[in-house]
């Protein structure tokens, strides 16, 4: 990966990380339901157009993540690199941090991190497209159901990326 290549996935990930965190943040007054109603206010036009930037946004920086055979480290079950997950695990189970790269453990939440993402995008999208439609509700159950998910892997992401640095900090 060249130099370039790192700082574009590093502002990608900046711009997700704080969009998403602005969606997340500001859901629960979304008043969307069947379709944007006649009256809906400002948070809910930009839950909206923020939403499909984020979707965008997530698009491009999961493809700077997963490119140059780097999808490897994501997707460990499609790799043959599952036993490192599990090593990481009994690792874990006898108080040693797993590693932050080589597509272990914490490899692993990100890739289902990402996934969550592009889930939650989707299911997004394919509501907005809905809209006025029997199914637009169906859409906003399954993104609610993908948003949680992603809210829950967020989550453990933070707390995996603490214990790096509480770990960098500690040597």
């Amino acid at each position: 990966m060249t130099r370039s290549t790192g700082r574009l996935g590093d502002r990608l990930h900046a711009m997700v990380a704080a969009l998403s965190l602005w969606l997340i943040l500001t859901s629960p007054w979304i008043t969307l339901l069947r379709r944007i109603p006649s009256g809906a206010g400002w948070l809910d036009y930009a839950h909206v157009v923020l939403g499909f930037v984020a979707a965008l946004l997530a698009i491009a920086y999961t493809w700077s993540c997963l490119r140059d055979g780097r999808w490897r480290l994501y997707f460990p079950w499609v790799a043959p690199q599952i036993r490192t997950v599990g090593s990481d695990l009994a690792g874990l189970l006898r108080g040693r941090v797993p590693a932050a790269e080589g597509g272990g453990l914490f490899g692993l939440i990100e890739g289902l991190l990402l996934l969550a993402l592009l889930a939650t995008a989707a299911t997004g999208a394919a509501w907005f497209l809905a809209q006025g439609t029997d199914a637009a509700v169906s859409w906003r159950g399954q993104h609610i159901l993908a948003a949680r998910g992603f809210i829950g892997l967020l989550v453990l992401h933070v707390v995996t990326v603490s214990l790096h640095l509480l770990d960098f900090v500690g040597e």
